[in-house]
């Protein structure tokens, strides 16, 4: 499984994402969008919006937290088959 993760030095909701997939032993390449070029116009021409952070599985878009409600938990357990 191949995992990128979209995100910024700034956005806390980043670094939830990054801390669940370090506590679930999941490797991921990080693209910062403030120091890569293109990056951010690559997650808008994906996800139609500027949000991070993003995770590409397998070229497979997902979103892994809700405005207003934070890190979806048991959503990204459920997606990466991790058990509670």
């Amino acid at each position: 499984m191949k995992v990128v993760v979209y995100s910024a030095y700034w956005c806390r909701d980043c670094r939830e994402a990054k801390r669940f997939l370090d506590a679930h032993g999941i490797p991921y390449t990080e693209i910062d969008i403030e120091e890569t070029p293109g990056a951010s116009e690559e997650v808008l021409r994906h996800v139609g919006k500027r949000a991070i952070p993003q995770f590409v599985v397998d070229g497979q878009w997902i979103q892994p937290y809700r405005p207003g409600e934070g890190f979806l938990y048991d959503e990204m357990r459920e997606y990466f088959g991790l058990l509670r």
